[in-house]
């Protein structure tokens, strides 16, 4: 996918995403979508597809790890997830001993974005 096709993708699948999900009572608007297109984003590991940064309040796209439009809803709906989420046991848990495998805010984003993820491509 070039630049502008994953901009646009990006902004649809973010948009019928809120649709879906609705709004986290944990922050006070919705998240900023921020897509990234450096080829080489300083700590960021080539698995990484997206991230949430609760603190920003910003769903992070990692553009050059992202191989089809599917990987792309995955991820978006993934990372809606966590801004769904209370942030402070997001941190709790991992101060608790999980791991991002074991991590059930982690486990609950992966479940959501399996069940959903195609309802937003539509």
């Amino acid at each position: 996918m070039n630049k502008k096709e994953v901009e646009r993708l990006a902004e649809l699948y973010f948009n019928n995403t809120i649709s879906l999900l609705g709004e986290s009572k944990y922050h006070s608007h919705t998240p900023y979508l921020v897509v990234e297109f450096s080829p080489q984003s300083e700590g960021i590991d080539d698995e990484w597809h997206g991230e949430y940064d609760a603190e920003e309040n910003e769903i992070i796209i990692y553009s050059k790890n992202i191989t089809s439009k599917s990987d792309l809803a995955k991820t978006i709906v993934h990372e809606y997830a966590h801004y769904l989420q209370d942030p402070k046991w997001m941190t709790r848990y991992y101060t608790l001993g999980h791991s991002y495998k074991t991590h059930p805010y982690e486990r609950e984003a992966f479940k959501i974005e399996e069940l959903n993820w195609y309802k937003i491509c539509k």
